[in-house]
């Protein structure tokens, strides 16, 4: 299959590559390496084009010839967008539009669109399901929330098959602990390491469903053939909740360490309880947790230690 990722420099999108290579996709990769690096996919037989979601005729010339599209590039982070909503939508709601009307010209069989639990914000009622209240806190939220609304437009306006998963809370190899947007396991594992304690917005009681990136990458696989979920939003997670508090505790036990986290005041835009119902994906996708949280952790955590000592990650 001639498969494009977007995105595919970055860690949801590496973890993704290496999954098509291993099956025998042709795989091509738009990515503008902002957030993406490419170190994550050096050596990979693949077709790297340098550029940006912004650019309709850089999207337009990265769909030729592909069958189907996973659309991962974006502009992560929920802080990020607080600080620069303007950018935030310009990349996840432009771009993704981009994506979408270059899939139709170049007749794309199928997009997969990678949405995000924060579109639920604190909205009532846990776990949350598909068809449940939306609530997003976040600009991040909102351009996500429009990312995947513009795909449902795109199948019933255009007739493009479309599926859109709500990714929760991933973490695994490849995620980036370094930078100044770092997601909370790969920041903490870091932290940790160096002697140093986490540093908790809140009291530590907000809950996540954390998702290991080998249950998201088998997702997108699905998703990209699934009789049935065109035109569809499905929520990709373990159906588990552990609260940040637990997730120190864990740390803790995997490093040897024991370190008190540090409390700050909660920051703007975050949610309290993230929570999935995934009977939805796994009865059209037949979506299944491959890899427990505490598997998926040791392995994270393995990673980023042998990479940290090798100098592969560093300050």
């Amino acid at each position: 299959m001639r498969t494009l990722v977007t995105g595919g420099a970055g860690f949801i999108g590496c973890n993704l590559v290496r999954a098509l290579l291993a099956r025998g996709d042709q795989v091509r990769i738009l990515d503008n390496l902002s957030t993406g690096q490419r170190a994550n996919v050096a050596g990979l037989d693949v077709e790297l084009i340098e550029g940006d979601l912004r650019s309709y005729e850089r999207v337009n010339a990265a769909t030729k010839g592909v069958e189907v599209v996973f659309h991962q590039g974006a502009l992560p982070s929920v802080p990020r967008s607080v600080q620069d909503p303007l950018t935030s939508n310009a990349v996840n709601v432009d771009g993704t539009l981009n994506v979408l009307l270059a899939s139709r010209d170049r007749g794309v069989r199928r997009v997969v669109v990678a949405s995000s639990s924060s579109v639920y914000g604190n909205a009532p009622g846990t776990p949350r399901t598909e068809q449940g209240p939306i609530a997003p806190l976040a600009p991040y939220a909102v351009s996500k929330l429009a990312a995947e609304q513009y795909s449902l437009v795109a199948h019933h306006t255009h007739g493009l098959e479309t599926v859109a998963l709500r990714y929760f809370n991933v973490f695994g190899e490849r995620q980036d602990p370094l930078s100044g947007y770092a997601a909370v396991i790969p920041k903490f594992t870091f932290m940790m390491l160096d002697g140093n304690r986490p540093t908790i917005f809140g009291n530590g009681s907000a809950s996540r469903d954390f998702t290991y990136i080998e249950n998201v990458v088998q997702a997108n696989l699905a998703a990209a053939v699934a009789d049935g979920a065109s035109g569809r939003v499905f929520n990709v997670a373990t159906g588990e909740t552990r609260t940040i508090n637990l997730l120190v505790r864990e740390l803790n036990r995997l490093l040897g360490t024991d370190l008190e986290p540090e409390y700050l005041p909660p920051r703007p835009g975050e949610v309290s309880v993230s929570h999935a119902d995934i009977s939805a994906a796994a009865e059209v996708l037949g979506y299944r947790r491959l890899v427990t949280f505490e598997a998926g952790l040791e392995r994270t955590v393995k990673w980023i230690a042998e990479h940290r000592s090798s100098g592969a990650l560093s300050p």
